[in-house]
């Protein structure tokens, strides 16, 4: 009876539990002479509606039997009694119980056709006067037009959700304008594609070569490409692309282009000689930062009141720190300059040059902040420095909008209180995040930057940290130096052979780098999880959850993190009868499991140990999943020293997180890492990805399979190309 797919019809007979921002509803629903409980994304659902429910009989530990809706669909009440109990609930505002029985006692069965269609006739019931009955009219079209919403978009596909999240953002007039244009679907980040707008835009004889159809194609191929990093596309690759994609003649493609151009729906600019076309809000982003740059530039804050000479002194005496001519520079350059970018590899002393850069300038009287892109490079960046690091996320005081963009508290209107701002993990910035942080920052307040420029470019669009440097505009200092303490590391001289193109030392067997042969991926596969779940926490006290983690070039294949998962979690978290687990995209995700939040959330709730409280959980984030309450739509993971609190809808976001791609590993550190090397496509095996498995490890890297494969990455010294404008626009003439 379970999981089997089964139809229901009933009539509302009470709500247990209504969530208004995600639709989550449980319901008691009365099919024929029996009460059934039914749970599931039920958008304003009130008592006396009838039901035709598509879902699966579930049995819950606590409450029993119930039924998992699917999809629903809503029709208003027919008979008299059943139309006093819907408008007697409250479903209209405006309406209590007495009022709904004297219009019903009035009109009967006809209320809510009068209340549709002749709303004038309502001020003729006692306590109705003409403005109320406009008010009624007004409330009553906004319950009806959801309704007729559900069912008219979710005739062509459209989930529940997804069309609660259209109706936040249209409203009363969703339907009309889905008639009118159907690819506004695949707009303003519902999650619905470009293609399924366009298999409904087949309903009403939208022609393929027309203009709605084509700017929406075009800018569906746009912000697919924000998502593989690039802020703009060079407009002779972007136009055949639009061209194959909507099967429509070139003149129409490039004329379609032209009028988005003169229109600003996208913006246009000259790069190396050939035209790049840019999304509104990446070019407004790049074009803001590069402004800001030159600004910082040209009105430096005066250097820090202090004797460097004498304070850099003490400060060596302090720590025992006999500093270098090029630390001693990069520490001068942090306290006299508006802006600076630090970089470096592993062991070349960016913690020790920050430190002192930290104590010299609040020795100076400024006030020092101290920011990192992910919440595990913030944890870390607080350990190393000893000051209260923050994501930048959390700094700027991010709010996600139900129109699907992040807004920002602190900008030009309440800039960060501070007067200097260091930015760790530097490499990860993407363009529009940058943007933010500069329009938070006073003019005069320090901007020092520090990250490793071969680490791989950051998820979201953009290069921020090579296009500075590139540019030649900003002052940066290059630590190149590995200290003798950090060569003793093999994972630290390792890493460094491996971004100058070396191959690594393998053979050592007392050191924190070893490499263990296998002969294919079935047995580098067992390897792997016998070091993840065994050998590694026997030999070395590591957790499995908190300080080991799998690392992979790819999702797919056998070693991919995919099937990754699958074997560590049977192996360290199988199922059990009665156990509790959700489904999300195909996978069980049970308590105790390893997960990863995989997009930015900044609505879902967190308690720390101590009882602060906040919200905001990040991509990236990993954490162990607590907590599953389907029937109150809980769920609870673990995120180090808080707990965050998801509903069912938003656990769709996290994955399992025994093994991560090495792109999600960006900002972190682990104690222990494990990656495998099997032969895989060119385009993800190469040098820097590499190089920045090997440096999330802190004290300890194990590779398992074939020493050809780890060459061929070190040989593969390819970088990935991204279309940026930052570059260029740092070097426009003002």
């Amino acid at each position: 009876m379970q999981d089997e797919i089964v139809t229901l019809n009933g009539t509302v007979e009470g709500i247990t539990f209504q969530n208004p921002d995600n639709g989550w509803t449980v319901i008691e629903l009365a099919v024929e002479s029996e009460i059934v409980t039914v749970v599931g994304v039920m958008p304003q659902i009130c008592i006396g509606e009838q039901l035709r429910l598509i879902g699966s009989w579930d049995m819950h530990s606590t409450y029993g039997m119930q039924f998992r809706v699917q999809n629903c669909e809503r029709y208003l009440p027919t008979t008299t009694s059943a139309i006093l109990a819907y408008l007697s609930s409250g479903a209209v505002k405006g309406i209590g119980e007495a009022t709904a029985r004297r219009l019903v006692e009035k009109f009967g069965d006809k209320t809510l056709e009068i209340m549709e269609n002749d709303p004038d006739r309502l001020s003729s019931v006692k306590g109705i006067s003409p403005k109320k009955a406009q008010l009624i009219y007004q409330e009553y079209a906004k319950q009806f037009g959801i309704r007729e919403a559900m069912l008219f978009l979710g005739q062509y596909g459209l989930t529940q959700s997804e069309i609660l999240r259209a109706w936040k953002r249209w409203g009363v007039t969703l339907c009309d304008r889905v008639k009118t244009d159907p690819f506004i679907l695949c707009q303003g980040n519902l999650g619905i594609s470009f293609e399924r707008a366009d298999a409904i835009a087949q309903n009403f004889s939208v022609t393929y070569d027309d203009k709605s159809r084509i700017q929406a194609g075009i800018i569906y191929i746009m912000k697919h490409n924000t998502r593989n990093g690039h802020t703009c596309l060079p407009r002779n690759k972007l136009e055949p692309t639009a061209q194959a994609m909507l099967r429509v003649e070139p003149e129409k493609i490039n004329n379609v282009m032209q009028e988005m151009i003169d229109t600003s729906a996208v913006f246009a600019i000259m790069i190396k000689g050939n035209e790049h076309i840019f999304l509104p809000e990446m070019y407004k982003a790049e074009k803001y930062s590069a402004e800001r740059i030159k600004l910082m530039l040209d009105y430096a804050p005066p250097p820090c009141m202090i004797d460097f000479e004498h304070a850099l002194a003490d400060c060596s005496l302090q720590t025992g720190i006999d500093y270098s001519e090029t630390q001693i520079k990069a520490i001068e350059s942090a306290i006299t300059k508006g802006i600076l970018i630090l970089t470096g590899g592993p062991g070349t002393g960016k913690t020790t040059i920050l430190n002192a850069i930290i104590k010299l300038l609040e020795q100076g009287g400024e006030k020092v902040v101290v920011a990192a892109p992910t919440g595990r490079a913030a944890k870390r960046a607080s350990e190393l420095t000893g000051c209260e690091a923050k994501t930048i996320h959390r700094l700027l005081e991010a709010k996600w909008k139900d129109e699907g963009y992040t807004e920002f508290e602190k900008d030009e209107n309440d800039p960060l209180e501070c007067d200097a701002l260091i930015i760790d993990e530097a490499s990860m910035l993407d363009s529009v995040l940058f943007e933010h942080i500069l329009r938070a920052l006073r003019l005069g307040c320090r901007l020092i930057m520090v990250g490793d420029i071969d680490q791989l470019p950051p998820v979201g669009a953009g290069n921020v940290l090579h296009d500075l440097i590139e540019s030649l505009r900003v002052p940066v200092i290059s630590l190149t130096q590995v200290f003798r303490q950090a060569q003793k590391s093999l994972i630290v001289t390792n890493a460094h052979k491996i971004i100058n193109g070396q191959y690594p030392e393998i053979d050592k067997k007392d050191g924190d780098f070893f490499f263990l042969k296998g002969n294919n991926q079935w047995d580098i596969s067992d390897t792997i999880v016998s070091l993840y779940t065994q050998r590694l926490p026997k030999a070395y006290s590591y957790s499995p959850l908190w300080d080991i983690q799998v690392l992979s070039p790819s999702k797919k294949g056998e070693l991919g993190t995919v099937e990754l998962n699958k074997k560590l979690q049977e192996a360290l978290n199988p199922a059990k009868d009665g156990a509790k687990d959700i489904t999300v995209k195909g996978i069980n995700l049970r308590i105790g499991d390893k997960v990863m939040q995989i997009k930015n959330n900044y609505d879902i709730p967190w308690v720390r140990d101590d009882g602060t409280e906040g919200e905001g959980v990040f991509n990236g984030d990993i954490g162990m999943l607590e907590v599953i309450k389907k029937a109150e739509d809980l769920v609870i993971v673990r995120y180090d020293d808080k707990k965050a609190y998801y509903t069912l809808e938003e656990a769709g976001d996290l994955e399992l997180a025994y093994a991560v791609t090495v792109h999600k590993s960006q900002g972190s550190e682990f104690e222990a890492v494990i990656m495998p090397s099997y032969p895989g496509p060119e385009r993800l095996y190469y040098r820097n990805l590499l190089y920045t498995a090997v440096t999330r490890a802190k004290k300890l890297f194990v590779m398992v399979g074939n020493p050809s494969t780890m060459m061929k990455m070190i040989d593969n010294n390819r970088r990935t190309k991204r279309y940026t404008g930052l570059l260029y626009m740092l070097n426009w003439e003002d």
